[in-house]
């Protein structure tokens, strides 16, 4: 189990106080507020480099073919986020989730990697799991099949081309229930499970760090997957205490592939 020691705590209240008002991204509801005004692009000055083949999607015996939630009696849950915005706001959240020991998986949307491809790398190389959330983030379940099947295999492409394999999950955009017909598209393009959850932080709607922290923490449990949003600042804002308070309750925060193993 990690600690967070005060210092740690300070300097990431202070990181959520500084990057508050520069967050940026696209929420997975057709309700979902605008998000907040964007701040420059940082993608590193180098492209992502070349390096061994990502893990691939697995098959988890005894899992259904869309997972909401892990095993219930394991101190272990997973921090889902949707990437889309300003990477440096992710690289920020990333750099404070390692900060904690934690590891989260990063179900990214394909636009986005053509964008800023180094993002993909650097998430694997912080040991994070990167997954495929389609190529435009629209409205998957609504979809034409054809339609649906190149949303899927598009992101399914760039991951590829970046990292060396598919990543390791799907989740469907703007939905938290794929359809059949779209969990049958993923397997057929080579996803064993749909990614569900089963706590939504809606930190998409704007509610303030504190809702955010609140929701999470009043509904999480062993095994709990949250879905959360790279952008937002109050996803932003709320990440330290929500990590502190998991370290409190003795919740280890891992990748959905651990969470399953």
């Amino acid at each position: 189990m990690w600690r967070v020691t005060t210092t740690d705590r300070r300097a990431a209240l202070r990181f959520g106080a500084g990057l508050t008002a520069a967050a940026l991204t696209t929420g997975c509801s057709t309700t979902a507020r605008a998000p907040v005004a964007a701040g420059h692009s940082a993608s590193p000055a180098h492209p992502a480099r070349a390096a061994p083949a990502a893990p691939g999607p697995r098959r988890f015996p005894g899992q259904p073919a869309q997972i909401e939630h892990g095993p219930r009696d394991r101190p272990r849950v997973a921090l889902t986020f949707h990437g889309q915005g300003d990477p440096a706001i992710a690289y920020a959240l990333l750099k404070e989730a390692e900060r904690a020991h934690a590891r989260v998986t990063v179900l990214a949307v394909g636009t986005w990697l053509d964008e800023h491809p180094a993002v993909a790398r650097r998430i694997l190389d912080g040991g994070h799991d990167l997954g495929n959330h389609t190529l435009n983030h629209r409205d998957i379940n609504t979809m034409s099949e054809a339609r649906a099947r190149a949303e899927i295999t598009g992101c399914a492409d760039r991951i590829r081309r970046l990292t060396g394999s598919i990543g390791t999950w799907f989740r469907p955009s703007r939905t938290q229930q794929a359809t059949p017909l779209v969990v049958s598209l993923a397997a057929a393009a080579g996803y064993p499970h749909v990614l569900s959850y089963d706590v939504d932080s809606l930190d998409f709607t704007s509610p303030g760090a504190a809702e955010v922290t609140r929701k999470v923490t009043s509904e999480i449990r062993e095994g709990s997957v949250v879905s959360l949003h790279f952008g937002y600042a109050d996803t932003v804002a709320a990440l330290p205490a929500l990590l502190e308070d998991l370290d409190r309750r003795g919740l280890a925060a891992v990748t959905t592939t651990e969470l399953l193993t």
